[in-house]
């Protein structure tokens, strides 16, 4: 399979503040220990399941389960970069959709930046590339890729808004949780 890197299926960045001081936000620590009751709370009813793996060569792995308009989308994000204010995640996802089954490419960026007043900012970023495999399946059901991007941009620039501010709040409540080590 080639991911398309020239193209772009979808992209979209939303914000959100939190009360917490950038010092005490770490990302990766959440992100890697996030409990599935959690992750389904960040975009309900989307969220459906999630999961911490390793790939077979050990670098760390989450695995989301989750609805993007009608498309269900199972995310195999392999860390390309993971540290308590930036996390690169890199999926080939799998999306199952009302007429067949294709795949994509969704690069993943969790980014926290300090802002005035002692808080963060926290960035949801995630932007879609197609396949050689998704080409062909839009292809074989009458659609452009053009048309495929709209739908797509559509949806899952919805899902990413609802998230944002949910995974913010997660991340907030997880770093005011921690006990300072002594």
């Amino acid at each position: 399979m080639k991911i398309l890197t020239d193209k772009i299926l979808s992209q979209s960045a939303y914000t959100a503040e939190i009360d917490v001081p950038l010092e005490k936000v770490d990302i990766a620590d959440w992100l890697f220990n996030l409990p599935e009751a959690e992750y389904l709370r960040c975009c309900p009813p989307d969220h459906i399941g999630s999961g911490v793996t390793t790939t077979d060569d050990g670098r760390r792995m989450v695995i989301n389960v989750e609805m993007i308009g009608t498309g269900l989308v199972i995310q195999h994000y392999v860390a390309e970069e993971a540290t308590a204010s930036y996390c690169r995640m890199n999926s080939i996802s799998d999306v199952f959709t009302p007429v067949g089954r294709t795949q994509v490419n969704v690069i993943w960026e969790l980014i926290a930046e300090a802002i005035e007043g002692g808080r963060t900012r926290y960035t949801n970023r995630v932007t879609s590339h197609p396949t050689d495999v998704f080409m062909d399946f839009v292809a074989a059901h009458g659609q452009t890729f053009e048309q495929a991007a709209i739908a797509r941009q559509e949806a899952g620039g919805d899902h990413n808004r609802r998230e944002t501010p949910l995974f913010a709040a997660s991340i907030a409540r997880r770093a005011m949780a921690k006990v300072p080590a002594k």
